[in-house]
Order: C-alpha cells, then sequence, then structure tokens
C-alpha cells in the first residue's frame, strides 16, 4: 500500500492557507483523502486535518516534513506530519475500578483502537489477573503519600523503558506530579466522572447527589497541571431523578464513562483533537 499521513495544522486565520496546503501535496505527489477544516471566527485561528496518500512519489516522511517547514514558517503554523500506519504507544493508568480499564482492553483486542498497550501501571494489585490475562505486562507501583515522588520516578522509569507516547488514566486516582504533566502536555488522557466543571475533585458522585441535578455526565479530557481542568475532549449525560441513591448514579454514571475515554483515545490516536488554548477542535 502507499504511504499514509496525517497532516494537522493550527494557524492565524488567512487567505492561501488551503491552497497553499494542498498544491504542496499534490505537487509532491500525494493525494487528499480526507479534508477536515474549521476557522473560529472569535479568535481568527484557523484548524486543519488532511489524510493524505503519498503515492509513489520517492519522498519519505522526514523529506516531507523538512519540505513543508517552510511554508509552516510563512503561515505560522502549529503542525505535525504523522505516518497513519504507526500505531502510538499507549500506557493505561488504573487503581481499584476496573470498568474503563476493562473496557479498553477489551476494545484493543477487538482492534477498535489502532496503538500498542505494552503495559498497565496501577497503584494497587487488585487488577493484575484481569490485565495479565489479556497478556499484557502489569506493574503494580504503590504511591507512598509521604514519597510520591519517588513513586513517580518509577512510573516515569516505565515510561521511558516502553517509549510511551501517550498515557491514559483509566480511573487512576492520583494526581501526577507537574513534570509529567509538562513532559506529556496534550498526551495524557483522564476520564472524569462528572460533567466538568462541575463537580471537580474526589467524590464528584456525591457531590452531585447533595447538590440534587438532574443530569450526571462524563468527561474526557487532557491533563495539566490544574486538577480537572484541562482542555475537554469529550462529554455525555445522563438524566436521573430524586429517586436515584449514589449507589445507582455511581452505576449509570460507568457507562457513560467507558464510553466517553473510549471516543476520546481513539480521536487521540486518529489525531483528530487540535488543542488551542484551553479548549480543543475534535475533527470526529
Amino acid at each position: 500500500m502507499d504511504p499514509r499521513y496525517r497532516l494537522v495544522i493550527s494557524c492565524p486565520d488567512r487567505m492561501g492557507i488551503v491552497a497553499m496546503v494542498s498544491n504542496f501535496i499534490s505537487s509532491h505527489g500525494g493525494s487528499i483523502g480526507d479534508a477536515q477544516q474549521h476557522s473560529d471566527s472569535n479568535s481568527g485561528w484557523f484548524f486543519m486535518r488532511y489524510e493524505v496518500t503519498a503515492g509513489n512519489g520517492p519522498f519519505s516522511l522526514d523529506q516531507m516534513r523538512e519540505a513543508f517547514e517552510p511554508i509552516a514558517q510563512s503561515f505560522n503554523m502549529t503542525w505535525r506530519m504523522e505516518d497513519s500506519s504507526k500505531p502510538k504507544r499507549v500506557m493505561l493508568m488504573a487503581s481499584r475500578e476496573a470498568h474503563c480499564l476493562a473496557d479498553l482492553l477489551y476494545r484493543y483486542h477487538a482492534k477498535e483502537l489502532q496503538c500498542e498497550i505494552p503495559c498497565v501501571v496501577s497503584n494497587h494489585d487488585d487488577l493484575r489477573s484481569m490485565v495479565e490475562w489479556h497478556g499484557i505486562p502489569y506493574h503494580h507501583i504503590p504511591v507512598d503519600r509521604d514519597d510520591k515522588a519517588t513513586s513517580f520516578a518509577k512510573v516515569r522509569q516505565v515510561v521511558e523503558e516502553h517509549e510511551i507516547d501517550t498515557i491514559v488514566l483509566a480511573r487512576y486516582m492520583q494526581i501526577l506530579p507537574p513534570d509529567l504533566c509538562g513532559d506529556f502536555a496534550n498526551r495524557v488522557i483522564n476520564i472524569h466522572h462528572s460533567f466538568l466543571p462541575s463537580f471537580a475533585g474526589a467524590r464528584p458522585y456525591h457531590q452531585a447527589h447533595e447538590r440534587g441535578v438532574k443530569l450526571i455526565g462524563a468527561t474526557c479530557h487532557y491533563v495539566t497541571q490544574d486538577l480537572d481542568a484541562g482542555p475537554i475532549i469529550d462529554q455525555d449525560v445522563i438524566r436521573i431523578s430524586h429517586t436515584d441513591e449514589i449507589e445507582d448514579m455511581v452505576r449509570l454514571g460507568r457507562d457513560a464513562e467507558k464510553s466517553v475515554l473510549a471516543r476520546g483515545l481513539r480521536w487521540h490516536l486518529q489525531d483528530r483533537i487540535l488543542v488551542h488554548g484551553n479548549k480543543t477542535v475534535v475533527f470526529n
């Protein structure tokens, strides 16, 4: 098969961007299989995602990147060009709750997620048998509340050993250190069991029950140093009533958490998410 690349761009909006990029692709023997664009009139910013078939041209991915750089500079672009056939390496992290982790492992083995999962990390040992049944190494790294730096140094070592591209917090109930958040900016995905920005932090279902809300939800977002405040990727809600107890809300919310996290991860793996400030453009 001909090489396929993804070209993802964000830049100040101005005349000629689409024409220049399209001409570059055709002049290098490529064709555009899928094109998505968005112009934000409020911010004056332009977003683009192209699926490109490279054809039989003599250009490698690195050569294509080098050739495109002058165009990117002329339009002040933030951009990346990725090999569509190369799967990202994803590390899953979880604590004791199994539903999100089990769902992602199922989708991975059903080939719904184009990625590699070389390992799972947990601060508890509860989920080991489930993960190892899937043939994936399980790293139990307890987090000492009095010495979290040592614990996360071990997490960092696992990340480096497995050459991880993306980290997914599938109900991992620990706060990542600022340096890891910074080094993996827009590459750490979290699922939070509330409709953010409502009920951030711990025990959101309990907070929602006390407030008497009629909708609960789940939020998939990128992790930043600010707790539960990173760019939102996807959300969903479930209607509840005064008859629902906290246990009912938890049970109902799990379904939303699983689907929202899976969608968010799939879009990330397909380079469909562009972050601008603390917002996202998602070409889904």
